[in-house]
């Protein structure tokens, strides 16, 4: 019987910060985790207002406890980050054409910005009223 062995190269566990594309990618797939963070933090808050005043402060409460306040913006850090690469890369995901013109790059980027600075002025018009 032989002995069949096959060829497994030494990988580090560090690989991804030998290069600022690998850091980037990699950093951007962890804030996955950050953005789930956020829906189940909005979740439990929406659970906590339809319950009751004693549960909405008891929820207040707790976020405001300094660990949750750090976990959210570490999350909130993250979520820029993968708003900010994920915009960047809509341009080259996508061509948009209009007749036989490509539209820029710089327009669908200002588009997408435009839309963010539209969507976070309602949800702040929203939360002050």
């Amino acid at each position: 019987m032989t002995d069949l062995r096959t060829y497994k190269p030494r990988i580090s566990t560090w690989w991804w910060t030998r290069k600022r594309s690998y850091t980037v990618f990699v950093l951007r797939e962890l804030s996955s985790v950050f953005i789930a963070w956020f829906v189940v933090y909005l979740i439990l808050f929406v659970y906590a207002v339809g319950q009751s005043e004693t549960a909405y402060r008891n929820f207040l409460d707790w976020a405001s406890a300094p660990w949750v306040i750090a976990l959210n913006v570490l999350a909130l850090l993250f979520v820029l980050l993968h708003t900010v690469t994920w915009f960047s890369l809509t341009p080259q995901a996508m061509v948009v054409r209009i007749d036989d013109w490509k539209v820029p790059a710089f327009h669908i980027l200002a588009g997408q910005y435009t839309g963010l600075v539209v969507v976070s002025l309602f949800v702040l018009w929203l939360v002050t009223l």
